[in-house]
């Protein structure tokens, strides 16, 4: 009997990098197959003292753990790339201090990674898992046991690229929104991984002009509940209605919760924001630099609408630059302010003050039309 063979997708890599990340993000491990050796890679997410012991039994000695430049700045390392910890021992304490414990410090010599460890935090980060990684090199001779999920190093170095290159529209309706009956909801599959985006377009915008444009990423917390932490449901909702009073345009819905750390590690920096820290500090304990956002598959959705020109609605400067860089021309970038309100000042001071948005810690709600 002939056996069945199908691969729909066309390209296999892509197939074994998104196995890969549904299997780390459910906490089991991976097998990275490098250009010249391979290694068993694990999250410390949901690791337990009795998967270390299996692992320190698979392991003679040879783990490591592979750390992120802000979580190694938090135990008190100043680097600017990753690092790797020896675990002669893979004692579940010490790699908790050493990834999650806010109080935690260095304690062994750290050493430059190597690119099957450049791979494997490409996986956690994929996976939108906490960004430190048990890895242990494998022999090349070392039988693997076949349940295990592979992927190759190069795979997961081209996946970003590759997803963003094979970005599509799946499905298109209208969806008449209170105060913009006119709107229509364009979904596009791909661009983050196993996600889907989303092109609200508010109006008629005329796209042989500069469009009117807003990158949004979800905020489940601020755009669903109203939150009072931030200011994301302030500018969703404020940014829909100044396109239904003015010209028409579009609003970008990207799946990139928590600045690209996904909704888990959010409200793990909610509670520490709750002990003190502020939102970079927060998110740097958990080994997130201060934004893991990418906007070059937001521009390939504009261009497959049509868009040429945008004036871009936003208050990170950041975004006007990935949009421009994009080879999207913005012709002007105007402010959406939110409201201030006790829970939320700091979070807006800090995103002026660290990452250099325009914001106006005085101004009202308020969307500045573009000229």
């Amino acid at each position: 009997m002939t056996p069945l063979a199908l691969n729909p997708s066309g390209n296999p890599s892509i197939v074994a990098v998104e196995r890969a990340i549904m299997e780390f993000r459910s906490a089991r491990p991976v097998v990275i197959d490098g250009d010249e050796s391979r290694a068993f890679v694990i999250g410390v997410e949901d690791l337990d003292a009795a998967t270390c012991r299996q692992i320190e039994a698979a392991a003679s000695g040879k783990a490591h753990l592979v750390l992120p430049p802000a979580r190694l700045r938090r135990l008190g390392i100043e680097r600017a790339a990753p690092g790797v910890v020896a675990l002669p021992v893979v004692d579940h304490a010490r790699i908790e201090n050493l990834a999650l414990k806010v109080e935690g410090r260095i304690d062994a010599p750290v050493s430059p990674v190597g690119r099957l460890d450049e791979e494997a935090l490409e996986l956690a980060r994929l996976a939108l898992v906490l960004p430190s990684v048990i890895v242990v090199p494998l022999d090349r001779e070392a039988e693997i046991d076949p349940a295990l999920v592979r992927v190759s190093g190069e795979a997961l170095r081209a996946y970003r690229r590759a997803q963003a290159a094979d970005l599509k529209i799946v499905s298109r309706a209208p969806v008449p929104l209170e105060g913009a009956p006119q709107t229509e909801f364009i979904v596009f599959r791909g661009g983050e991984g196993l996600r889907d985006q989303v092109a609200i377009v508010v109006g008629a915008p005329d796209f042989q002009k500069p469009v009117p444009v807003r990158l949004h990423s979800a905020c489940l917390t601020g755009d669903l509940f109203g939150s009072l932490k931030c200011d994301c449901g302030d500018q969703l909702r404020e940014t829909v209605r100044f396109m239904a009073e003015n010209e028409g345009g579009i609003l970008l819905y990207l799946d990139q919760e928590g600045r690209g750390n996904g909704l888990a590690n959010k409200i793990r920096a909610y509670k520490l924001q709750a002990q003190g820290y502020d939102t970079y500090d927060a998110d740097e304990v958990l080994g997130f630099d201060s934004d893991q956002r990418r906007f070059d598959f937001a521009a390939a959705m504009l261009k497959q609408l049509g868009v040429a020109s945008v004036r871009l609605m936003t208050n990170n400067p950041e975004k006007i630059s990935a949009v421009r860089e994009a080879g999207i021309e913005v012709v002007s970038d105007h402010r959406v302010i939110g409201r201030r309100t006790a829970e939320n000042v700091r979070y807006l001071a800090a995103k002026r003050d660290r990452a250099g948005h325009y914001i106006d810690l005085e101004g009202a709600l308020a969307c500045s039309k573009p000229d």
